[in-house]
């Protein structure tokens, strides 16, 4: 279960890293993925709508538009979205939002309920449904249920400001198995119940709550490598990839490509890019720094502003440092095809990843992926991304120190084809040990883990209440 779903007319996932992880997953063995459709309505909601492609049963439903402001663009994009990024200053209390979000997830768990056969094992992804098991549970079901964060965790004395903060960490103590990115994640998860004093540590890492007992994971998210090289490759002969190339002359190319959001450090990553040319005038018109930022959550009023704030940023480089033949900064506020996207990943000599708290990251890892290993580009990464803690070849940076991240351009400008070579080949290898299949078995095989030694997983749902049988049940992925 994720909040977006796949497109239900043709099953094809999009370009994000959830939907290509978990339509990989699916497609290896079957199962159903349940979310909302992506539509708002000023009715109560249909019943769910369910679409068979292949093996995987697809099972979306509607939201009414005010439920859907307060639980999406209120309480999780308001609250949970700032806290989890260490944003406290940026966090909204309302408890009309708090409700809203509490109770959408009642009414995704009693839509989902009929669905459910009693060896189902459920997967529900990300902030969005942080309470859904313990609606579930509520409900009478006993299944095996996971729960994956692909945002930070942040620690206790941020994470205690949250609306409903002990009802949070009760909703997920309701899991079997929690998931998420890195260690520090885990460890400010467990914090937060220590410090609550909900349930006590026991053996193996597990966490006991009353007689519910439950694992706290470590799973970093990967990508599937291979597929993507292969496609930076093939892009070379992409039209817009070209057009790039010849616009380029012989100047290098720095790129970034982040959605517009405040955790990404956009503004902070254009200032460290001015401080570099104004401390290193002799790359003046010999780079361009390429910024794809895509609009994201348009209807949030911050998000508006974030947008008009960084186009003036890059506006005054430009301005300021630009010549009559050289624009600094080439600022693109939409999306670029995967396949070109991976082209000019391959172009870059540098990729600037530098986000000022994020989950993952996986365009750190689609930027690896995607290099010649003949004469690779170096990435620059936060250390206040998750991918820091497989990637640590990269250059690590605080993005709030300027002159620190210029310097790092420099750096990497500056540094020689062995060097390049030598980092390039030790994360490729970090990315074939974790791809994007490693990160689904692993959390599945960690969710079975019960199953296998012969705990019952079943629920109250009676077989055969969901009149389709095609849908393959899910099992562990071989390990």
């Amino acid at each position: 279960m994720s909040n977006r779903v796949p497109s239900t007319k043709d099953g094809t996932a999009s370009a994000g890293g959830l939907a290509v992880a978990l339509e990989g997953a699916l497609r290896s063995h079957g199962g159903l993925w349940f979310g909302w459709s992506g539509k708002t309505v000023d009715r109560a909601p249909d019943p769910p709508e369910i679409v068979q492609s292949g093996n995987i049963t697809f099972a979306v439903m509607d939201l009414p538009k005010r439920d859907f402001d307060l639980y999406y663009g209120g309480f999780a994009n308001r609250a949970l979205w700032p806290i989890c990024h260490y944003r406290l200053d940026l966090m909204q209390i309302d408890r009309n939002h708090t409700e809203g979000y509490f109770r959408v997830n009642r009414a995704f768990a009693q839509a989902l309920a009929p669905l459910l056969r009693p060896d189902d094992v459920i997967w529900i992804h990300d902030y969005h449904f942080i309470p859904l098991a313990a609606e579930l549970r509520a409900l009478g079901f006993r299944n095996r249920m996971g729960f994956f964060l692909h945002i930070p965790w942040p620690p206790s004395d941020i994470a205690s400001a949250l609306p409903a903060y002990c009802d949070l960490l009760q909703g997920l103590a309701s899991y079997d198995v929690v998931g998420f990115h890195t260690p520090q994640d885990a460890d400010n998860f467990r914090g937060c119940l220590i410090r609550e004093k909900i349930g006590q540590p026991i053996e193996g890492g597990s966490y006991k709550v009353g007689d519910h007992r439950f694992q706290i994971g470590v799973f970093p998210v990967g990508i599937d490598h291979a597929a993507f090289s292969e496609t930076a490759r093939a892009a070379q002969q992409n039209p817009l990839v070209r057009r790039m190339r010849s616009s380029m002359g012989d100047r290098a190319l720095i790129i970034g490509v982040d959605r517009l959001d405040y955790s990404k450090g956009i503004r902070e990553r254009i200032e460290a890019f001015s401080c570099f040319i104004r401390s290193n005038p002799g790359f003046r018109n010999r780079v361009t720094y390429l910024q794809v930022t895509p609009k994201s959550r348009s209807e949030v009023p911050e998000y508006k502003r974030m947008q008009h704030e960084i186009a003036e940023h890059a506006g005054w480089t430009n301005g300021n440092l630009g010549e009559v033949d050289w624009t600094p900064i080439r600022y693109v506020n939409r999306s670029v095809g995967h396949r070109a996207l991976a082209g000019l990943y391959r172009m870059a000599r540098v990729g600037l990843v530098t986000p000022l708290r994020d989950g993952m990251n996986l365009v750190a890892k689609e930027y690896v992926a995607a290099q010649d290993g003949n004469d690779p580009g170096v990435l620059i990464l936060s250390r206040f991304a998750g991918a820091a803690y497989e990637l640590e070849e990269a250059i690590l940076v605080n993005p709030y120190d300027t002159e620190g991240t210029a310097a790092a351009i420099a750096r990497a400008l500056n540094m020689s084809l062995q060097e390049r070579r030598d980092r390039w080949s030790a994360m490729m290898a970090r990315l074939q040990a974790n791809g994007v299949d490693d990160w689904c078995r692993n959390f599945l095989n960690a969710l079975a883990s019960d199953l296998v030694a012969g705990a019952p997983a079943a629920g109250p749902v009676e077989p055969g209440r969901r009149k389709s049988s095609s849908r393959a049940r899910t099992a562990p992925m071989p390990g």
